[in-house]
């Protein structure tokens, strides 16, 4: 991805006065009643974190944003993530105070029929991106500025509340990178600097220098400000605005339960709502406080107007052309399926983690640079970024070693929550990548996607069916895993097959098989060779290629099980928990069918591929011998 200077200045918010400052000033007092009257009637929440973020939200909502409270998903707003998600009542109310939702609404909070959760969730319209586990928001952030600045070339501007709590996360300094490395001008961070953590002050307490130094060495434009100051908050924005080099971050100085003076910067109450007592005292006194204001409010600036694109026309992806009997790695096909549809569907988009050779997406970077971005050593980040881009509508692919995602499987988890529209890549799965060791062997990966609900978990075999199903991935809505292997394998199906998802193909049958062997990727070839050392013995059974774990086409697997005596045996180049295995197992345990196993049961060693997949017992050798002993 080329990194451009801006050079044309953004259009600013409004000028300010004293009508617009005392605006600012009723609407914070607001935020906190309601924050303070929403997790009291809950019984739960974290009224304290809401309130020292209080002016900072009602500065950016009713002085700064550009948005139409009527409209959360106009393509002209000016995006705001709550990265400190436990802060939710505060994000409510503020849309509550735009028109959005009923003031009513903010009683409903974290109760069962109501989409105003303990964290929030892109549920409600107004919500880019899952929040709640921190250190993720400022990742979120960066996907969303690089669509406005490179890929859709709109004005909104990004802004990431973060806690001060949350910036020891590695993740942080991860997007803080980035932002600078790809001089993201229309993103602005906001810290709030409230001294107190969960159960012990922050790292850096109040000391704001501190803070100062590490942004500032993270080549940041940073501006220190008082977080309950609106006059002074408005100032600092304005100046992250004008400058075009590169992100700014504001480090605001602010009070925990700020407003609430009987526990205003005390320890211990972080997560803990008022009593019904103490919340009508604290109401009590803010409520005097607005009668100090006179006048009506003044209406939040309205978002830029946007030219809105013409439909775009997404193509099939053509045939492929492999030879039949040619042998390529399905982690090559993948970057070339990527390439190619990459010219048919221009809301594709590619990150990378340093390792596009390995992945083949350097494929796509060659023939689309512009859609390109390059995240180098930093997996979390990059699976951060992913949702971003898919919330600002692209369709978003995120490749690197298939072991290097457990790195990032927080985000993952998060993105299943936020039921992000992102497409994940593992490759160099399992003992068959070979001499590297286990520390580059993806032997959990089908585990870790499998667990999340909602995502698609796919696993090619050859070149043919990545090329089908990188496309099945781009056209599912929802969350997609595929799967990649490194050693080239021979193509096993014609041009024209399909792959659609949640089926499987059944390569060798007849109507004397006696045991069904389920299995995918670099297995697949073992089990074929397995079926004719079997076949040559008279020995007859089914081999089955699950491409899609999840779904999983699991009455075609029933009827294969009945159709073999109900003998099934699985083999993985997995580890045994979680895998291909455990899929079939949840498919056919309610029908009382055991199903047997074949996988890696141990930590590998550094080998040669088919000395591993001979001592892990997953090869042909091994898959013969298991057939005997059901048999």
């Amino acid at each position: 991805m080329t990194v451009h200077t801006a050079t044309s200045k953004p259009a600013l918010f409004p000028s300010f006065d004293h009508h617009h400052i005392s605006t600012i000033k009723k609407k914070a007092l607001r935020l906190r009643i309601e924050s303070i009257r929403a997790t009291t009637q809950a019984g739960s929440g974290h009224p304290t974190s809401c309130c020292s973020a209080a002016d900072i939200v009602a500065t950016l909502f009713f002085g700064v944003m550009r948005y139409d409270p009527s409209n959360p998903r106009h393509l002209g707003n000016d995006r705001f993530i709550l990265s400190k998600g436990h802060a939710a009542p505060l994000l409510y109310a503020a849309w509550a105070e735009a028109g959005f939702l009923s003031h009513a609404d903010l009683l409903t909070l974290r109760t069962l029929t109501s989409d105003l959760e303990g964290h929030p969730t892109p549920r409600l319209p107004f919500v880019e991106v899952a929040t709640g586990s921190l250190g993720q928001g400022l990742a979120a952030g960066i996907g969303l500025a690089l669509n406005a600045k490179y890929l859709d070339h709109a004005a909104y501007r990004v802004y990431v509340l973060l806690g001060d709590g949350e910036s020891v996360e590695g993740s942080v300094w991860e997007a803080a990178e980035l932002a600078r490395y790809y001089k993201l001008h229309n993103l602005c961070a906001i810290i709030d600097i409230n001294r107190l953590g969960q159960s012990d002050p922050t790292i850096h307490g109040h000391d704001l220098e501190a803070y100062r130094n590490r942004w500032t060495g993270f080549g940041w434009h940073v501006i220190t400000v008082d977080g309950h100051n609106p006059e002074s908050l408005l100032r600092a924005f304005g100046e992250a605005a004008e400058d075009l080099e590169g992100p700014s971050v504001l480090l605001a100085k602010t009070i925990k339960g700020k407003g609430i003076p009987a526990i205003e910067d005390q320890p211990g109450w972080h997560g803990k709502p008022l009593s019904q007592e103490q919340a009508q005292e604290a109401i009590r006194d803010l409520t005097n406080q607005l009668g100090e204001f006179d006048g009506q409010d003044f209406d939040p600036p309205l978002p830029s107007p946007i030219q809105v694109s013409s439909h775009i026309t997404i193509q099939p992806l053509s045939q492929p052309s492999y030879s039949p009997g040619k042998a390529v790695a399905t982690r090559e096909a993948f970057g070339t399926a990527l390439a190619e549809l990459g010219a048919v569907n221009p809301r594709i988009v590619v990150l990378d983690a340093d390792v596009k050779n390995s992945t083949f997406t350097e494929k796509f970077a060659k023939k689309f640079p512009d859609r390109f971005f390059e995240n180098f050593i930093a997996e979390q980040n990059m699976v951060g970024t992913a949702v971003g881009l898919a919330a600002a509508g692209k369709i978003p692919f995120a490749a690197t070693f298939a072991c290097f995602l457990t790195r990032a499987y927080d985000f993952i988890r998060m993105a299943a929550i936020s039921q992000a529209n992102i497409k994940l890549m593992g490759s160099h799965a399992g003992v068959s990548i070979g001499e590297d060791g286990p520390s580059q062997m993806g032997l959990e990966d089908l585990a870790m996607m499998a667990a999340q609900p909602g995502v698609v978990v796919l696993y090619p075999s050859d070149a043919v069916s990545t090329h089908y199903l990188v496309q099945e991935a781009a056209n599912h809505q929802g969350m997609v895993y595929l799967r990649t292997s490194r050693p080239k394998t021979p193509i096993l199906y014609a041009p024209d097959e399909r792959f659609p998802i949640g089926g499987l193909k059944i390569l060798r049958q007849s109507n004397h098989d006696q045991v069904t062997i389920a299995t995918a990727g670099v297995t697949l070839f073992e089990a074929l060779k397995a079926y004719d050392a079997l076949q040559a013995e008279g020995i007859a059974v089914r081999v089955i290629d699950l491409y899609s774990l999840a779904p999983l086409d699991a009455a075609t697997l029933l009827e294969c099980a009945r159709s073999t005596q109900y003998r099934v045996l699985t083999v993985e180049d997995h580890y045994a928990h979680g895998g291909l295995g455990d899929a079939v197992v949840s498919a056919l345990g309610p029908y009382g069918i055991q199903v047997h196993k074949l996988a890696v049961r141990e930590i590998p060693h550094s080998g040669k591929p088919d000395e591993l997949l001979e001592r892990y017992g997953i090869n042909a050798a091994a898959i013969i011998q298991a057939v005997k002993r059901l048999l």
